[in-house]
């Protein structure tokens, strides 16, 4: 671990930090290092978001501010001078204050220092980073190689620099100029998002926050062509400036290579729009690549001992990278990490350096690690530390309940049903559900949560490398869990049979109304009764008792417990499903979207080799078991903004663009439907009614659409915005976070601890520990919010990369697994995009191909090309050969499809769909889940039907007894005010002296 931390801080040095202060690194080694370098404010600002990392125990000391390492500027010398004795002054200090047992080495390239100061103080050593590596590190091979690299590259870059004075772009506005520029509105500040599909034309800058208010724009701004974005890299926060109103442009709206369905590609509007040019980056996002060397006739080799090599990224939006290796040839079929140094005005390409080989082009582990590496995942195993951590749980000694945490919780193990409903196969189980009549004849509901934070203590090594993990990274075929699997997949995982810690919350509800009538929260111990997987619970619901036999839990049972068992575990999902249904209907009253996206599941034989790609079945006790975290997950949100609203992580979803909406609203209109997009209620409406009853699919894409167009959701700190922000568009509620998942989900780790906080009065633990600064949540909330980003892309290039090598080795031509029904959703102008249900695949077909001839289609439905022209219309595309053959395809048109896997050598594989026939191919087996999915909403609408309708007799009930009570009660005869006073002047005239006398 130390030896790692040294390199961390030496190869930050190599890429040039600037450090004003000096970090000392110590641990169980003995040894320290103090590093120093130029000024590059990225790098630094790098190394100290490093420094914050509390995993790697680092230490900032501020020399300039201690009195025993101030050193003053001395007349005459230079700043690099000055802070170079300054930095040695500090090791001094630092190894003496250590009173001489930890050797402190200093590395610099100033030669000067060396000389001055290598042998001036024992214990002190000033070295050379070479030397540094070659005295201290002579075995790490792969560290020698990567500092020769950055050398070469810092060599070459000075070499090019000097020999090419011309400019292929303009400089870069001073820092100074582009703030000023912002401010008086002159510039606009955005984020860079190169569009992949046409990297080399189109980028657009997505503003933010007061540049959009101040120019009022209504749409991104267009950097058109590769002059006019400057250097500037998809990421970076750049400065635009707008061209005149005559030179703007639109986005092309022709298929190309590597076409799929995205934001970016989903505006079909040719008008032109907002279009600009990058005058300065305010903040650079570079990143570790994946990239692949040229092959051996590709490459061009200059200079006379060195290759300068043009590397192209495995990211269609990053631009070539011009590295200096002698090992081009050796590398030419590997995928190998580079970094960017630098990009000079007077190089067409960026410079940058080699880091290490992944592995082999194609190879399963290499594509993977690619992948990981693109999305900044790191999937290090535990160290040694975080498994001291760990409780002991074995075959021979299971972990248990210890008895003095037996008293402080609330024992349920004898008193409820728990059950969990998962996945075939899960191993991290952390959610379970619980039903049961109370004595008043209501009923109680639980949702018991693994209580990993029990595990997990504030600050420790594993809580520190669960929260940079921030998730589980999920992938086609496997998983990288965020705590060890002592904990995942087994002290905290939901087993049945085996007593477990939880946190629960508990609802009391109406026996008919199932209103809440109150809730209560606690920590406490129960014992899963069932693991059931989702298609075994579903079965019980629809009254199939086939499939008992592999519930585990009942079969070595006698019949008549079997019987009385599973009579309790059918009505208990059943009561579950009922209530779920009633919560889900009061959010659709409310505007919760039901929307749609694809979900592939890869099968793989026992070679892990891919049997079959099988869509997500919906199944309604998804849904039963989704409410029941919404609703838990909304009840806590409510619970710790009430007790700390200042330092509350909850989640937010803001409402989606309005121009994201259009190509929903035109795909809608082929069919006739109309889209209301301006609340969540008024499209959730729109989404039910447009209903093709002959054909299913139509509203699925149309659901996908509106998924595609919506906002993502956010971790948020209740301190850092206004209560009027806090709505959950899609789910149609005021609050909301995260709590039922702290196995996989750091947002719910740090839930957990607040939730505790609020609601145990008698807990000892320090509530401070519990609870983040505003700021630091601030910060937490966003590093989150990045970490799900990248996991949920990488779980989706995971899939992609499955999907291609099942269709790779197959013989389209002979294999029927390659065809299958696609339907059209989107219609270029020089082809459309389809939906192919079975597979879950979205993929361009092209109806001109490269030689320019057409699609023709023939009598009996087969297609093939011929010379002709294509016309494109808003719903629809014509083909027409120059014969005069023409056919016609339509949005949501059912067509055949041959699937064909396209190898890349330099990018991720894709899958390519050529159309067979323009009639639909035979029934597949998707219809059967669409259909399964109408049935779950009209069941929802029943039950949201059912409800008003239960509401509204409630109404009148409450009406007729509030006028029986009335009319048994009031002294008045009258309604109106004149009678109720003669009243009052009749009863003036009584005399009621009699009465009192009496």
């Amino acid at each position: 671990m130390q030896r790692q931390r040294m390199l961390l801080q030496a190869g930050a040095w190599l890429a040039g930090a600037v450090l004003h202060c000096w970090l000392a690194l110590h641990g169980r080694s003995n040894t320290a290092a103090a590093v120093g370098g130029s000024d590059d404010s990225r790098q630094y600002n790098k190394l100290r978001k490093l420094m914050k990392d509390a995993r790697h125990d680092c230490i900032l000391f501020a020399n300039e501010f201690q009195q025993h390492s101030y050193l003053p500027r001395e007349r005459g010398e230079s700043m690099e001078k000055w802070q170079t004795r300054s930095i040695y002054n500090a090791a001094v200090w630092y190894y003496n204050h250590c009173l001489g047992q930890m050797p402190v080495v200093m590395v610099t390239e100033d030669e000067d220092a060396i000389r001055q100061y290598g042998n001036e103080t024992e214990g002190v050593f000033v070295i050379s980073f070479k030397n540094y590596l070659d005295n201290f590190w002579l075995d790490l091979k792969a560290a020698h190689e990567l500092f020769d690299s950055i050398l070469q590259s810092r060599r070459e870059r000075e070499s090019e620099s000097q020999e090419n004075n011309g400019k292929e772009y303009p400089e870069h506005l001073p820092m100074e100029v582009l703030e000023a520029g912002i401010k008086s509105g002159r510039y606009i500040q955005g984020i860079l998002n190169v569009n992949k599909h046409r990297a080399q034309v189109e980028a657009f800058v997505r503003l933010q926050g007061a540049s959009r208010k101040k120019k009022d724009l209504q749409s991104d701004i267009l950097i058109y062509g590769t002059k006019a974005r400057n250097r500037a890299i998809h990421g970076d926060v750049v400065a635009v400036e707008l061209l005149p109103l005559h030179e703007w442009k639109g986005r092309t709206v022709a298929l190309c290579e590597n076409e799929a369905d995205e934001k970016a590609s989903g505006d079909t509007s040719s008008e032109p729009m907002p279009t600009g040019r990058v005058v300065g980056i305010i903040q650079k996002n570079w990143r570790d690549y994946v990239v692949t060397f040229p092959s051996k006739e590709e490459s061009q080799t200059q200079g006379k001992n060195v290759q300068k090599i043009l590397v192209t990224p495995w990211d269609y939006r990053i631009p070539k990278i011009r590295i200096s290796t002698q090992q081009a040839e050796a590398l030419q079929d590997c995928r190998v990490i580079v970094r960017i140094d630098a990009w000079e005005s007077t190089s067409v390409y960026p410079n940058g350096h080699f880091v290490r080989v992944l592995g082999r082009i194609g190879d399963l582990e290499g594509e993977t690690a690619a992948i990981l590496v693109e999305n900044g995942i790191s999937v290090a195993p535990f160290s040694e530390v975080q498994m001291s951590e760990m409780p002991v749980s074995t075959l021979e000694n299971p972990w248990r309940v210890n008895p003095e945490e037996e008293l402080k919780r609330i024992d349920l193990r004898d008193t409820h049903l728990v059950f969990s409903i998962d996945p075939k196969g899960c191993e991290d189980v952390d959610d379970t559900l619980s039903v049961r009549a109370l004595a008043n004849g209501n009923l109680e509901l639980g949702v018991h949560i693994a209580d990993v934070t029990h595990f997990v203590p504030v600050n420790s090594y594993t809580d520190l490398e669960a929260r940079a993990r921030a998730t589980t990274y999920y992938l086609a075929d496997r998983r990288y869990d965020m705590l060890p699997s002592v904990l995942s997949a087994d002290i905290c995982s939901l087993l049945s049979g085996v007593d477990r810690y939880a946190v629960s919350v508990m609802w009391e509800l109406d026996k008919t109304s199932y209103e809440i009538q109150r809730v209560w929260y606690n920590r406490t111990i129960i014992r899963s009764a069932y693991k059931l997987h989702y298609e075994a619970a579903q079965a019980l619901l629809d009254g199939d008792l086939s499939g008992v036999d592999e519930i585990l839990e009942l079969k070595e049972l006698d019949e008549r417990t079997r019987q009385q068992k599973l009579n309790e575990l059918v009505w208990a999902i059943g009561k579950l499903t009922d209530i779920a249904r009633h919560v889900r209907a009061k959010r659709d009253s409310c505007g919760a979207l039901e929307l749609e996206g694809v979900e592939i599941r890869v099968l793989l034989d026992d070679k892990k080799n891919i049997h079959d790609l099988i869509p997500k079945q919906p199944l309604e006790v998804h849904e039963t078991v989704a409410e029941c975290m919404i609703l838990a997950n909304h009840w806590v949100a409510k619970k710790i903004w009430e007790k700390f609203p200042q330092q509350a992580m909850l989640r937010q979803h803001p409402p989606p663009r309005q121009e994201f909406f259009s190509e929903l609203r035109e795909c809608a209109s082929a069919k006739g439907f109309v889209i209301d997009t301006w609340s969540n209620k008024a499209l959730a409406d729109s989404l039910d009614r447009a209903n093709d009853p002959l054909d299913p699919i139509v509203n699925k894409l149309l659901r996908s659409m509106a998924t595609q167009a919506m906002s993502n959701a956010l971790y948020f700190s209740t301190g850092s915005c206004s209560e009027e922000e806090f709505h959950h568009y899609g789910l149609a509620l005021d609050k909301y976070t995260h709590f039922t998942s702290p196995i996989r989900r750091y947002a719910d780790i740090a839930v957990h601890r607040l939730i505790v906080a609020a609601t145990l009065k008698d807990t000892k633990e320090n509530i401070k520990d519990s609870l983040f600064s505003n700021k630091d949540l601030d910060e937490l909330c966003s590093h989150i919010n990045n970490r799900n980003r990248a996991a949920q892309r990488a779980q989706k290039q995971s899939t992609e990369l499955f999907q291609c090598m099942y269709f790779k080795d197959k013989v389209a031509e002979a294999d029927e697994r390659c065809v299958a029904d696609g339907v059209i959703y989107s219609i270029r102008t020089n082809g459309v995009l389809v939906f192919v249900p079975r597979y879950g695949i979205k993929a361009p077909a092209y109806l001109k191909n490269k030689e320019g001839l057409v699609i023709s289609c023939q009598s009996d439905g087969s297609c093939e090309w011929k010379p002709g022209f294509l016309q494109r219309f808003q719903n629809r595309i014509t083909s027409t050969t120059t014969a005069g053959e023409s056919v016609t395809l339509s949005l949501f048109e059912h067509i055949t499809v041959k699937i064909l896997g396209q190898s890349s050598r330099c990018h991720a594989d894709t899958l390519k769909l050529e159309i067979v026939s323009n009639t639909p191919y035979e029934t597949t087996d998707a219809d059967v889940s669409q259909n399964s999915h109408v049935m779950k909403s009209d069941l929802v609408k029943e039950v949201t039907k059912s409800a008003e309708e239960a509401q509204l007799a409630q109404e009148r009930a409450r009406a007729e007894i509030i006028q029986e009570e009335y009319q048994e009660y009031c002294q008045t005869k009258g309604t109106s005010l004149y009678q109720l006073l003669e009243e009052i002047r009749d009863l003036d005239l009584l005399d009621v002296s009699a009465g009192n006398r009496a």
